[in-house]
């Protein structure tokens, strides 16, 4: 078990395996997980050779510090962070037209939630999908158990700080999370130190809706467009959204 930083010691929120996850178990802890209670995690390090395994071997986690996800409205949220996000700063390093540009063509509008979609693809079997092939590229990736009855839930079980440069309660961004399992059979598979991975079963498939998705993703992250690779604006997101199953996150 990894036991927090925080507090005395006696809260552990994570089981993390002492070496690398076999690439099948993944998907076969998580189809049990209505009856374990156990929601299984990729965990990603900050340390490219192993290290202390940050944030999971070295207890950086902080499940004390973080509220309930049901008691965040997902909708008011993303709206409040829009609204921050899109501010018009007299310092900003961006002229206003050029900041506007990126979030165009909303500018500072939010735009409100993207449609639900439905699907006939089975979210859990693309989740595990998903998890083989997360590991294939990251195959140095753990293990972390969580007692959670979701992904969305287990972040904040586990007291993960990934987007704390922005806000430091997971549990607003796991109630996120938990809209888009049911609008999008969205599936949190693996995390990092500031990076989240998740798979979808029914993503944006054409650009109107793949805007309004990518607006909800500058809300939820903004780096994943201002850190981007060029061009950093929207639109050009929303064509990456279309018809992708899988959705990453990294927050600086």
């Amino acid at each position: 078990m990894i036991t927090s930083d925080e507090g005395d010691g006696d809260v552990q929120p994570l089981w993390l395996s002492d070496r690398p996850a076999p690439v099948d178990l993944w998907a076969q802890i998580q189809a049990e997980h209505t009856t374990s209670g156990l929601w299984p995690l990729l965990l990603d390090s900050l340390d490219s050779d192993g290290g202390d395994f940050r944030p999971w071997g070295s207890g950086e986690i902080f499940p004390e510090q973080m509220s309930s996800p049901a008691s965040h409205d997902p909708a008011g949220l993303l709206a409040q962070w829009w609204a921050a996000h899109t501010a018009i700063d007299e310092d900003d390093v961006l002229p206003a037209p050029e900041r506007l540009a990126v979030t165009a063509p909303f500018g500072q509008s939010w735009p409100g939630l993207a449609p639900s979609r439905e699907t006939a693809t089975n979210a859990d079997q693309l989740a595990g999908e998903y998890a083989q092939a997360f590991l294939t590229d990251r195959p140095q990736s753990r293990l972390g158990l969580v007692i959670a009855a979701s992904g969305a839930q287990a972040l904040t079980a586990a007291g993960w700080a990934g987007p704390c440069n922005y806000d430091d309660d997971t549990a607003k961004f796991s109630a996120v999370i938990a809209d888009w399992e049911h609008r999008f059979g969205t599936r949190v598979v693996a995390v990092g130190f500031s990076t989240l991975h998740i798979s979808v079963a029914a993503p944006p498939m054409n650009q109107e809706d793949a805007l309004l998705v990518a607006a909800e993703h500058f809300a939820f992250c903004p780096d994943n467009i201002w850190q981007s690779s060029r061009p950093h604006t929207l639109a050009a997101y929303a064509e990456r959204l279309t018809g992708a199953h899988n959705w990453d996150f990294w927050w600086d």
